[in-house]
């Protein structure tokens, strides 16, 4: 608690701070409006995405600034009256200026009418490049996938949308990684939620495509974000924007794979905006075959070889899910803000499976097949709710904002296992709770041209429990036995309670040191609790744990703009990876007898630094980006299997236990691309490519169990084409290339795909209709799984049904305000805990953000 109320003294202080320098809202508070229409002179057509600056009359510093809609309107709000000088630019035409523009105290909006802009005339053959928002964007600290410009995510959902966005990649499972590390933090809007907390794969195949705005990739986040999340952090952002007056959006799909709907409504009025979401998706049922592969070997001379299991299994799988949020935001007056967001998400999938198994036990010379039965429910659901007080000052970019959230989620996983012989009827319930409570303040001070200050504490505070209960079948009434009649298995069942708290303060300078050179340094600090205690009988060798460790996050970056269309960024930034309950709880899950997992309370965070060198640049109408980067990892979190002998039916049987540790470190080298290209106006091809190596140093007892100790590159790849054909009509095709993914013991399955998909834009682009298509000729896609260590040989054949065909539409009503583009809205952002394939155990909130 000693920290905690230190974390508080350091938040009072810096607000304490900012009430000395003195806050604003001096004079008249009536506020206006400066709109008009931005239009190319020749052409005469509306400038879509044109950015429209406001600045003093005479000044050289732009105040705030927009962009234009799809007719080329702008609109600036919270304009005091004065004289001011407004600045039109476009990629391909030379900025204009208008000066002055005047509202008064009588007259406070101003439409200042139609705004032509001339193209220079070297840009008369390139303005096609931007007459749209790319599909892709690199920023100076992110890359940005507009996805509400792919046609061909319509009707899917976000799993469908990563598996397009540069640096990403997502397997067979619904796991995401990027540049090959599934350690990532996933935001919603800038902030966490409670949703990704069972498991980050489930609850992104249950939010519909047509939700998402734009999904944003950090690779090399400053020390104002958390430390967690070595592979950095995806924001996924939502289509909630500031409408005038009532407006929204329907859209929707229906396909022979999964259905989705989703509907925006929007009310805004004066300084007061209200926003409405709710969306869903549903999967028919899709049924997968397995061929499963299991050698194990007791390293003993005298007993070679001891068990060899296969089994064929069908399991069918029907997934749904729902995610509501409601919005709030009202503006006090021009220098003080207040919003608060609900979110609610429910999701949950059903399994019902039949296997046919064979095993060979060369102990008992025994040699017999058997049939299983597998039905499981998995829910989960929660919500989160966030409020955030924001203060301007009188200086633009002045300001502070504090901010709180709670996030609650909750996961119920019942299963049913039955077997006609050798194994063991086994039925188990699962309940799991996770509470996470945010408070964060932060500080933004323009100290001058050349200098910015940012500054914030921090704290998270994590309650989980788990109460896992197991039945066993005491009659062995084989795949007719009535789970009813099972009994309490105290022993293998496990109730648990973890408690992590966790303290942050952060300090980050941003230097601009000429109009080529900026520099971004900063450093974090943070604590870490956490509290581990068995609750109830505990299982043989359960002990409560505990404990604690600081960590300091340097970063730096330096960016250098060669030439207007040119800039080359050097980047550092040190991650940290700390584990989650899963990786953690010491009990040991007998649910697959054959296959057990255990986790280990002396676990250490994975801490990562990583190097990195980017250059971009547009050519005509092309977009070059291209990065380097070397990344170094220490306390590798890993599984281990390995043999070990276990009682079944009161018989010692070998077989696997996989047990997390902290493997050794790994060393990884990596290349990725990005390039965009027009060969003519209809046409646009995009593509990228991400190279990276994994070359593991195994160190201790994992020496002895590790067999990857080379080095293996990998990489994921995707390349796209899209046509526009005229009179609304777009089509487009792509391929995605996921290579096999290494552990230092085995591999995880490789992923590819192809997608085509048209659509028609009508009623002035306010509606459309679609279709899309995924594997048209391949009704299945097959996934290879390998596991080798010196006494086991495992391998998985899975073969998932992908083919689908789906008609989409959309409709969109009222008339869009468009707000700066550049106004970040501050508030919780939690990045924490290395999440097993994202899945599994109550393991905290995800995510990372600005300034927390």
């Amino acid at each position: 608690m000693k920290r905690f109320y230190i974390l508080l003294f350091f938040c009072f202080s810096v607000l304490a701070a900012n009430a000395q320098i003195g806050l604003g809202g001096g004079g008249s508070s009536i506020v206006g409006r400066i709109s008009g229409k931005v239009i190319d002179s020749l052409t005469k057509k509306p400038l879509e995405y044109a950015t429209v600056s406001i600045y003093r009359s005479g000044g050289s510093a732009p105040i705030t600034g927009v962009l234009t809609d799809e007719k080329g309107n702008f609109k600036l709000d919270n304009i005091k009256p004065g004289a001011y000088k407004l600045g039109f630019s476009y990629i391909g035409y030379p900025t204009k200026i208008v000066d002055p523009v005047t509202t008064t105290l009588s007259k406070p909006d101003l439409n200042i009418g139609d705004v032509s802009v001339a193209p220079s005339a070297q840009a008369l053959k390139e303005v096609q490049v931007t007459a749209a928002a790319p599909l892709v964007e690199n920023r100076i600290d992110k890359i940005v996938y507009n996805a509400e410009k792919d046609i061909t995510t319509a009707g899917g959902n976000v799993s469908d949308i990563l598996r397009k966005v540069p640096l990403v990649s997502v397997d067979m499972d619904g796991n995401v990684s990027v540049r090959g590390d599934q350690n990532i933090r996933v935001l919603i809007n800038g902030k966490p939620s409670g949703a990704m907390a069972a498991s980050v794969a489930d609850a992104l195949r249950t939010i519909p495509a047509d939700q998402v705005k734009s999904v944003e990739v950090i690779t090399s986040p400053s020390a104002k974000y958390d430390a967690e999340g070595s592979a950095g952090i995806i924001n996924i952002i939502t289509k909630q924007k500031n409408m005038s007056g009532v407006s929204g959006s329907v859209s929707g799909g229906v396909g022979t794979r999964q259905n989705n709907g989703n509907a925006n409504i929007n009310f805004s009025k004066n300084r007061l905006s209200l926003s409405l979401n709710l969306g869903g998706n549903y999967t028919w049922p899709q049924t997968s075959k397995t061929d499963f592969y299991q050698r194990i070997q007791n390293p003993d001379a005298e007993r070679p070889q001891d068990l060899l299991n296969d089994n064929y299994a069908e399991n069918t799988v029907k997934r749904y899910g729902t995610m509501n949020s409601a919005s709030l935001n009202y503006d006090i007056n021009n220098y003080n803000n207040i919003s608060s967001t609900f979110r609610f998400n429910q999701g949950g999938f059903n399994l019902d499976g039949n296997s046919d198994n064979h095993q060979i036990n060369y102990l008992s010379d025994t040699d017999v097949r058997f049939q299983g039965i597998t039905t499981s429910k998995t829910t989960f659901g929660g919500f989160d709710w966030s409020a955030d007080y924001t203060h301007k000052f009188k200086k633009e970019g002045h300001e502070y904002t504090v901010s709180g959230q709670w996030s609650h989620s909750s996961i119920k996983n019942n299963y049913l296992y039955r077997y006609s012989a050798v194994n063991p009827n086994q039925r188990g319930d699962n309940d799991g709770i996770n509470n996470e409570y945010t408070i964060q303040a932060d500080y933004t001070l323009p100290i001058s041209k050349l200098l910015k200050l940012e500054a914030g504490g921090k704290g998270i505070f994590r309650r989980l429990s788990s109460d896992y209960n197991i039945f066993n079948d005491p009659t062995g009434g084989g795949l007719n036995a009535d789970p009813n009649s099972f009994i309490l298995d105290a022993t293998n069942s496990n109730d648990y309670k973890y408690d992590q708290s966790v303290y942050a303060g952060y300090s980050v300078l941003t230097f601009n040191l000429s109009d080529k050179y900026s520099l971004l340094t900063g450093l974090r600090y943070e604590h870490t609790a956490i509290d581990g205690e068995p609750i109830g009988t505990p299982q043989e060798g359960l002990v409560p744990f505990s404990s604690d460790y600081n960590t300091f996050i340097p970063s730096l970056t330096i960016q250098r703009k060669l030439s207007a269309t040119q800039t080359v960024k050097l980047s550092y930034s040190k991650r940290i990876q700390r584990p989650s309950l899963q990786f953690l709880n010491p009990y040991i899950n007998r649910s697959n007898i054959f296959s057990q997992q255990v986790g280990n309370p002396e676990l250490e965070p994975e801490v990562s630094q990583t190097v990195e060198l980017n250059y971009n640049t547009f050519i005509k109408s092309s977009v070059i980006n291209l990065s380097v980067y070397y990344k170094h990892t220490s306390g590798l979190i890993e599984g281990l299997a390995e043999t070990v002998t276990d009682e079944i039916n009161g018989n010692e049987v070998d077989v696997t236990r996989t047990t997390f540790q902290n493997v050794g470190s790994n060393k990884s080298w990596g290349a990725s691309f990005f390039g965009s290209v027009n060969p003519f106006k209809p046409l646009t091809i995009r593509g990228s490519v991400n190279a990276y190596t994994y070359s593991p140093v195994p160190q201790g007892s994992s020496v002895q169990f590790a067999t990857n100790t080379g080095t293996y590159v990998m990489l994921n790849a995707f390349l796209s084409a899209q046509y526009d054909f005229g009179k609304n009509i777009i089509a487009e095709a792509f391929v995605i290339q996921n290579s096999a993914r290494r552990n230092i013991q085995g591999s995880n399955p490789a992923f590819s795909m192809y997608v085509l998909g048209i659509k028609k834009q009508f009623w002035d682009k306010k509606a459309s209709l679609g279709f899309n298509t995924v594997q048209p000729f391949q009704e299945h896609l097959s996934f290879n799984q390998f596991i080798k260590t010196p006494t086991l040989d495992q391998s998985s054949k899975t073969k998932v049904p992908f083919r689908s065909f789906g008609l989409t539409f959309s409709y969109s009503f009222g008339k869009v305000k468009f707000t700066n583009p550049q106004q970040k809205k501050k508030g919780v952002n939690n990045d924490d805990l290395k999440q097993g394939d994202q899945g599994g155990g109550m393991g905290g909130g995800s995510g990372t953000g600005g300034g927390r």
